[in-house]
């Protein structure tokens, strides 16, 4: 069994199934999404659509939670958080549910409610197995699961180590590494390659350190990242 982690994807749905059609991820496979599914890249609506029909037809998937799906969340709640969401990738998020058309002060009713049901009660905000932690932005190394705030799981930035006290290895996402590779530091890896922005988008065997890529033009390459 392989456990495959995918960094975040932010709409590119074009790489996201290119990935999936490439790693092939058998029966007894374990793929973990890491966030940031929505925003920024051409099709939200596409990415939710394709995890949404993962989980139905029963594959095994574990989705984690992103900051960008809190603030998806958190724009029905009134003007502010709408106009926040907006600034930061909501624009693409909701072009992509109306093509064609322009945004509307009612766009989020064009959002199908299964869409919601994922974002609100599907994801999680961290998963362990016995030898890596996944997470969206990254862990105290202190602090056991369960007792790490939310600044901490899904809005601060890949610090310069980041050695949990269990030993494991955390594998995250959130902090953009624009040069399109993983970036490794003492005791984790990042695998937010940067893919709506032109870079890729990453899947890696968290048990061996190899990886695969894909862009938004089609191209493919594969390395090894050594944790450190």
């Amino acid at each position: 069994m392989r456990v495959l982690a995918i960094g975040d994807i932010h709409g590119c749905l074009g790489p996201l199934d290119a990935l999936l059609d490439w790693v092939a991820p058998a029966a007894d496979d374990l793929v973990v999404t890491l966030g940031d599914y929505v925003d920024r890249g051409p099709d939200t609506r596409g990415v939710l659509d394709r995890l949404v029909g993962l989980k139905r037809a029963g594959r095994r998937v574990v989705c984690l939670r992103g900051n960008h799906e809190l603030m998806m969340l958190a724009a029905r709640n009134g003007r502010s958080d709408l106009r926040m969401w907006l600034a930061v990738g909501g624009v693409q998020a909701l072009t992509s549910y109306t093509p064609g058309s322009e945004l509307r002060a009612d766009a989020l009713a064009a959002v199908p409610a299964e869409h919601w049901v994922f974002l609100e009660y599907d994801l999680v905000p961290h998963f362990e197995t016995d030898t890596h932690i996944f997470v969206h932005a990254g862990v105290y190394p202190d602090y056991g699961l369960a007792d790490q705030p939310e600044n901490m799981l899904y809005w601060e930035f890949l610090p310069e180590a980041m050695r949990h006290h269990s030993g494991k290895t955390v594998i995250c996402g959130h902090t953009s590494q624009k040069t399109g590779e993983p970036k490794v530091i003492p005791g984790a890896v990042c695998i937010d390659t940067h893919c709506h922005g032109g870079g890729w988008l990453t899947c890696l065997e968290a048990g061996t350190g190899r990886y695969w890529q894909a862009n938004l033009h089609g191209d493919r390459r594969e390395g090894w990242v050594e944790y450190e």
